[in-house]
């Protein structure tokens, strides 16, 4: 991936992490800034489908050649697909972290939690105070 870019579809975690919401399953992944703030991803370690992960906590590592990372849950719910493709070619996460560099889907908890995340432009905004 060439370009910053934040998907206006997507919604965003202070974390650096986004949610594509669609009715009650959301997809989850890590944004453009935090795969070029870690690297090249080496390693995927996902949650197992069926774990329940809770907002703002951690439910998985990414290992990249600069250090191990937590991912941040934006969301609460159940895990209901891994992505496999990462797991196997964990780089992806670098080329494409908003399309097939996704991580894994839930089933959404809380909906309520969805209003509390960021649109594009506030997490843009919240880039360029940092």
């Amino acid at each position: 991936m060439s370009a910053v870019e934040y998907p206006d579809d997507l919604r965003y975690h202070p974390a650096h992490d986004w949610a594509r919401v669609e009715g009650d399953v959301a997809t989850l992944g890590i944004t453009w800034f935090a795969q070029d703030a870690v690297g090249e991803v080496v390693f995927f370690d996902p949650p197992a489908v069926g774990t329940a992960i809770g907002k703002d906590e951690s439910y998985a590592e990414i290992e990249s050649v600069k250090a191990v990372s937590e991912v941040i849950a934006p969301l609460s719910g159940e895990v209901i697909e891994v992505n496999e493709g990462v797991v196997e070619d964990p780089c992806v996460i670098n080329s494409d972290p908003y399309g097939s560099g996704w991580l894994v889907k839930i089933r959404i908890g809380d909906e309520a939690e969805v209003g509390t995340l960021l649109s594009a432009a506030g997490y843009e905004g919240l880039l360029a105070n940092d």
